[in-house]
């Protein structure tokens, strides 16, 4: 009696052929979710903000933040574990809440990751022209013209490929990482008699315990990105250990540098009201130090600006893929294997948004403050609908356990809130506006897919699978890359 046994199939191909398949080490996949996070950024700016409700409190809302942020990504791990996608989070959330609820992702992302990429172009080139303003390098540039140039660069390292790319965000945030530090290290350092009073005029934080939950929500702004290397799933060489482990990795490390720089600024005052890095540098006579803060935030928003361009690019990618945009977006470089259609795209647009602001008069600084805003409400709404499909997905897949059901259920409450003061702080006008006008295009896109292409649509999602041309490197049938069937 002959026993048949059913063997699994492989496909001929990759389901994303062009890119450069299995090729990023841990380190790199890392990097580009650090470098995403932007934590250098982040160190110099959110305690302060923080610090405006929470006061003396400020160590504590980082504490909650970072905890909040590690529970997302205990989240994301849980897709990021059993399947690998070049769609980032839209990607993982269609295993639990189908094409709706997927889209409605992917959309999130593309706001979330398209801001982004605008306000670290903004905030790279503000930062870079005072620094070259101290030594009259800049004059006859403007903010503007140099966040064309910085976007110029950001897309050709983009085109250049991943691990260009990667090794590119690996030593610049390193750099910027370590001037921060290097700051830090001198303000305490330095002669703390010399901090100025603060003004008997300015507001007193609130601080207990409504003051630091307050304060919860721009701390949890500042580890937007983190997840971005959920979109490198194709590229990364073991991406079921390499990517889960970027994620909540990015997320302890970023928690734990923001604690210690809330934690020094707020030993650096005699009072609740914590001062920025530049007004604690002056006020102890430390006139270099300015260079160097400039310096290190201006090389973590030019990191960030890279990184999340290779996300951005990545979604737009998975979308031509699936027929969901247009398939020229599919289209890779021959050579580099890289999205490179999808970033003649994406990278002109995001870099023409904050030069058009700063060249229309906006100042520079509210430019970046309102973009910021407006893309943290894309990265929450994108968390949360990841967050709320964990527990479906692993019903779905038969491996439902209390744990991972309940710290989903634990966030989502968080994630509300957050969003809804977030999408409350977006002024009105023009941005309320420009909300309305993308919410209808997007429901205008998806009633049209529905009706058109409903196959399609609902196959959204897709994920990588071991191919032929995985196991046998030589294959006839191996995919030329850039080319499609």
């Amino acid at each position: 009696m002959t026993i048949q046994t059913e063997q699994p199939t492989l496909r001929p191909g990759p389901r994303f052929p062009g890119l450069d398949r299995r090729t990023l080490g841990p380190i790199q996949v890392f990097a580009q979710s650090v470098s995403a996070a932007a934590p250098t950024a982040g160190m110099a700016a959110t305690p302060a903000i923080a610090a405006s409700t929470a006061g003396s409190g400020t160590v504590w809302s980082f504490v909650i933040a970072t905890v909040v942020a590690l529970l997302i990504a205990g989240c994301i791990g849980q897709f990021t574990r059993r399947m690998a996608a070049a769609g980032s989070l839209y990607s993982l959330a269609a295993k639990g809440l189908g094409p709706a609820g997927a889209f409605a992702c992917a959309c999130a992302l593309l706001v979330g990751y398209a801001l982004l990429v605008s306000a670290a172009l903004a905030g790279a080139a503000i930062h870079l022209h005072a620094l070259l303003g101290r030594t009259g390098a800049s004059a006859g540039v403007s903010v503007a013209a140099t966040t064309v140039l910085l976007g110029l660069v950001v897309a050709a390292c983009a085109v250049r490929g991943i691990r260009l790319s990667a090794g590119v965000v690996l030593l610049v945030e390193g750099l910027s990482i370590t001037l921060m530090l290097t700051v830090f290290g001198l303000l305490l350092g330095g002669d703390v008699s010399r901090l100025p009073t603060p003004s008997a005029h300015a507001a007193e934080p609130a601080g207990g315990f409504g003051g630091v939950a307050a304060a919860v929500v721009p701390a949890l702004a500042a580890f937007i990105g983190f997840e971005s290397a959920a979109a490198l799933g194709v590229e990364a060489r073991r991406p079921f250990r390499s990517v889960p482990r970027a994620v909540m990795w990015t997320a302890g490390v970023a928690g734990v540098m923001y604690v210690c720089a809330a934690a020094v600024q707020v030993s650096l005052t005699e009072d609740a009201r914590v001062l920025p890095l530049g007004v604690l540098a002056s006020a102890q006579r430390l006139p270099w130090v300015s260079p160097l803060l400039d310096a290190g935030i201006a090389s973590s928003f030019l990191a960030c600006a890279l990184a999340t361009a290779n996300a951005l690019v990545r979604v737009l990618f998975s979308l031509g893929t699936e027929g969901l945009a247009p398939r020229g977006l599919r289209r890779t470089h021959r050579v580099h294997r890289t999205p490179h259609l999808a970033i003649a795209v994406a990278l002109p647009v995001t870099t023409v948004l904050p030069a058009a602001m700063i060249g229309g008069g906006v100042p520079a600084e509210r430019v970046l403050d309102l973009l910021l805003q407006a893309s943290t409400v894309g990265y929450l709404l994108a968390y949360l609908l990841v967050c709320l499909a964990v527990p479906l997905f692993l019903r779905n897949i038969g491996e439902s356990t209390p744990g991972p059901v309940a710290v989903a259920l634990a966030v989502v409450p968080v994630l509300l809130i957050a969003l809804g003061a977030f999408a409350v702080s977006v002024p009105g006008g023009a941005f309320a506006l420009t909300f309305a006008v993308l919410g209808a295009a997007a429901l205008a896109w998806y009633g049209w897919l529905r009706r058109r292409l409903p196959d399609r649509l609902a196959g959204i999602g897709v994920y990588d699978e071991t191919s032929i041309a995985d196991v046998l490197d030589d294959h006839p049938r191996t995919p030329v890359p850039g080319r499609f069937r």
